[in-house]
């Protein structure tokens, strides 16, 4: 059974929304919190590991340069369609939420699967890795860390911040707040050391006969897949629209957060790749495994100790980021009876869906234990795209659809349009370029179809299965002290109604 339409209420449900003793998520995300979940999801580990492909496959300084530029252009493009659909339909889960309602339960499924199964997890481990990398590089300066032991650190990183997660949204969004000024705090370090030398005359790598300069010529594929590279550092600009549910006054400061991080981030990461440059040859850059490492003892002698601390920071409060928001994804699909009905539920107390931060904190786990995840940038970032276009064509699509249907934010059709133009040209060289790479993130978005249609549109299962699953999540209830939430009026569907029908869902439900 379907959890039913979502986006209207009754005067009923709009005089219940104040009722102290309802157990929902708590809106305790205003402006500046929602300015730093932005900016913290934006800036983990992307910044310190994506300027070597980016280099590597623009093929010059100039044009690295100036994909870091139209990067930014591009998430800024994307994010004020995501502000009207965030304010259009104002339901926590992001690109899966707007999908499924725009498309239906099986294009939803395949995003949320892709992004449940290595999206996620994938870019969880890389940033846990980076962390863990930049923590350890002081005790092992003249080698790499020992592969144990940056899995063992990773892994104590993501169960520290699950478990904060897991206690308190006001605790997790302050260590967002405290860690994203923090991170802004190391860039600006990095930008003024690298405008110190450019004043002192040391930028021959930024001059336009140098910068320009390259032995080959780059392709429109390589182009595409330095796009890719830089789309990763950028990744986790929509990501406020996962937790929309938890913002305060959401159609007034969605679109008021969005207009003030994006720009910043793309100012703040195009200053600190000319700082790069301003003091290192693109030589060096390529080679170094740590950029930001290399920079600091370059140029800060006795203290580039403080570039790794400055990272590892930066990267912890990324992983924060990503595992607040990332477990709002599992607690929505759950909540549209594509996953377990255990993931849709919160804390009777603390309000926090614990079932759904410890999904991704062990996904991420075995997406650690299987091997190296640095080379999965290009498959996590095609992915991304791929979602971003889905939803993005679905705001087109709804708008013709839906025409008369009230937006408070209506963007121009030349935004939409021109992201979408950038995401096919994207997409089609980066499957010229890497079809077996972009091959792979189709295919695995693909096993999703039959996993959707046995699992949740099969309806008439065995009574046995339906048996286990309710064993199974009476067990999950009493261990993590989780209920149903008392949606809020956007969503239809009561208490009573969600536990009443959820013995008639799925097996993934």
């Amino acid at each position: 059974m379907d959890p039913g339409p979502i986006g209207c209420a009754t005067e009923g449900q709009k005089e219940k929304k104040s009722d102290p003793d309802r157990v929902t998520l708590k809106k305790e995300i205003g402006l500046l919190s929602a300015c730093t979940i932005i900016i913290g999801n934006i800036i983990g580990s992307g910044i310190f590991i994506s300027p070597k492909g980016v280099l590597e496959h623009s093929g010059s300084v100039g044009l690295a340069l100036l994909v870091w530029l139209l990067g930014g252009c591009i998430a800024a493009l994307g994010s004020l369609c995501y502000a009207e659909l965030g304010v259009t339909i104002p339901k926590s889960g992001g690109d899966y939420s707007y999908v499924t309602e725009i498309f239906g339960g099986l294009m939803g499924f395949l995003l949320l699967w892709s992004a449940v199964l290595i999206m996620y997890p994938t870019t969880l481990a890389v940033i846990a890795l980076t962390f863990s990398s930049y923590i350890l590089q002081p005790v092992f300066p003249n080698c790499v860390p020992p592969y144990m032991a940056t899995r063992m650190l990773s892994a104590t990183c993501l169960l520290l911040l699950t478990w904060v997660n897991c206690f308190s949204v006001r605790m997790a969004t302050r260590i967002q707040d405290i860690f994203t000024v923090g991170k802004l705090m190391a860039l600006g370090l990095i930008i003024m050391v690298g405008l110190v030398q450019i004043y002192n005359g040391k930028y021959e790598a930024l001059t336009p006969q140098v910068a320009f300069s390259m032995d080959r010529t780059p392709s429109v594929g390589q182009m595409a897949l330095a796009f890719l590279q830089a789309s990763f550092a950028f990744s986790g600009w929509n990501f406020l629209n996962y937790v929309t549910e938890e913002v305060v006054e959401p159609r007034r400061n969605l679109p008021r957060a969005i207009y003030i991080s994006i720009p910043l981030v793309t100012f703040v990461y195009t200053l600190t790749n000319i700082a790069y440059f301003s003091s290192m040859s693109p030589v060096e850059l390529l080679s170094s495994n740590a950029v930001a490492v290399t920079f600091g003892e370059k140029l800060l002698g006795m203290f580039s100790i403080l570039m790794p601390i400055s990272v590892a920071l930066s990267t912890f409060g990324g992983i924060n980021g990503y595992l607040f928001t990332s477990s709002r994804l599992c607690f929505s699909g759950a909540r549209e009876g594509h996953l377990p009905s255990l993931l849709a539920m919160i804390h009777y107390k603390s309000r926090t869906p614990i079932p759904a931060l410890l999904v991704c904190c062990a996904a991420t786990i075995i997406i650690l234990c299987i091997g190296e995840t640095h080379n999965l940038i290009n498959y996590v970032s095609f992915i991304n795209y791929l979602s971003y276009g889905v939803t993005i064509a679905g705001l087109l699509y709804y708008r013709w659809k839906k025409p008369n249907l009230y937006r408070p934010i209506k963007v121009s059709l030349v935004v939409p349009v021109c992201y979408l133009l950038f995401w096919v040209l994207l997409l089609g060289f980066s499957l010229h370029s890497e079809p077996m790479v972009c091959g792979v993130g189709l295919v695995i978005m693909l096993t999703g179809v039959p996993v959707y249609f046995l699992g949740v549109h099969w309806k008439q299962k065995p009574k046995c299965i339906y048996s286990f699953i309710e064993r199974v999540t009476l067990v999950g209830q009493r261990l993590c002290f989780v209920v149903f939430p008392q949606f809020d009026p956007i969503d239809v569907t009561t208490l009573s109604e969600r536990t009443e029908s959820s013995s008639r869902l799925s097996p993934l439900s």
